[in-house]
């Protein structure tokens, strides 16, 4: 290994060390007795969300494979929190980074990858994201970071302060330590295979349950077993969901699915704010309506047990979008049913 890739790895695992882990909150819902919900608050990353794990990891795993080196430019496809945080490494190790992504991405992200000095390549729609990359490094001589494909394999899910040893250490201290249930999106499937892994490595008894939003072909392929299929739309839930199964999706480590309407999520993101004092991003609102499901169904049983979720991102990154009531009127739809619901049921 020559001396630049060992100071690269170097600089990356001294910001892990310098960075507290995030913060592990109870939701007050007095309604649902006997049902706690914990959300593990991944918005206090420095680069502000959930996907800054899987940057350092991706950057490790590439540093540790020969991929990178000190005239390497990075590419990666991506809706926005991965591209941020990886253009955040990009820099801290001084190599070139270049986000391929929709035009549609919320403009607050692209200057977030602009302030990391990041360059981007923009497409017409997320399906056109994965084959413009692979052409865009072929055509440059740079590398394809793909996060859809290693991102269930760069992160080490045996422990290593992972999201999953995280989150159960934390626990630890509650009065429930063991999670009933842990409720998670899928993007890459990265992270719903860290954690069902964990789980299973440690012998948990947990239920993985993943989310999904519409025009994912997540839960379909999950339903009927057939990674196959694809589709010409793309997920309005930035962040989540994918027109085609990637890779890193691992279904053998989940144990349910529910498909959230978008309407939903985006209602619970509003909900959630009026509960904490604080926005956070759509797909916290696609975790948290599931988990609320799962809970209601649980105080209805009669069941006891806590649930923990993740808030994933903080919503100032959609200040002109899912926070913008024009844009959604226009590009979600009407989500006041949802809202009653929630209202009815919870607060």
């Amino acid at each position: 290994m020559n001396n630049w890739v060992a100071e690269a790895i170097g600089k990356i695992n001294a910001d892990a060390h310098r960075s507290a882990d995030t913060h592990l909150f109870k939701l007050p819902l007095p309604r649902l007795e006997g049902v706690d919900i914990y959300l593990k608050d991944e918005s206090t990353h420095p680069t502000g969300s959930l996907k800054h794990r899987l940057a350092r990891s991706l950057f490790l795993y590439a540093l540790c494979n020969g991929q990178i080196d000190e005239h390497t430019t990075i590419v990666e496809a991506s809706s926005g929190s991965t591209a941020v945080s990886e253009a955040y490494f990009a820099r801290m190790i001084g190599v070139p980074f270049i986000a391929v992504m929709p035009k549609s991405t919320a403009r607050s992200k692209i200057r977030l990858i602009e302030f990391y000095c990041g360059q981007i390549h923009f497409v017409d729609s997320a399906p056109q994201m994965h084959d413009a990359s692979v052409k865009l490094a072929r055509d440059i001589g740079g590398y394809f970071m793909d996060q859809f494909t290693y991102a269930e394999r760069a992160t080490d899910w045996r422990g290593n302060n992972n999201i999953a040893e995280s989150l159960f250490t934390q626990m630890a201290h509650e009065p429930h330590p063991i999670p009933a249930h842990l409720v998670m999106s899928a993007g890459t499937g990265g992270t719903s295979a860290t954690l069902g892994r964990y789980i299973r490595y440690k012998g948990y008894d947990t239920a993985l349950t993943v989310v999904d939003p519409e025009n994912s072909v997540f839960y379909d392929s999950y339903m009927s077993g057939d990674r196959s299929l694809t589709s010409d739309a793309s997920s309005r839930i930035e962040g989540i969901g994918r027109p085609k199964v990637e890779k890193s999706f691992q279904p053998g480590v989940i144990d349910h699915m529910i498909q959230v309407p978008d309407a939903a999520s985006i209602a619970t993101m509003l909900w959630l704010e009026k509960l904490i004092g604080r926005k956070t991003g759509p797909s916290t609102g696609t975790n948290l309506w599931g988990a609320l499901q799962i809970a209601k169904s649980m105080n209805e049983a009669g069941r006891r047990g806590p649930l923990v979720t993740l808030l994933c991102d903080s919503g100032d990154r959609y200040l002109d979008t899912y926070h913008n009531p024009d844009w959604v009127r226009e590009c979600i739809g009407n989500h006041q049913t949802f809202g009653d619901e929630l209202e009815t049921d919870f607060s």
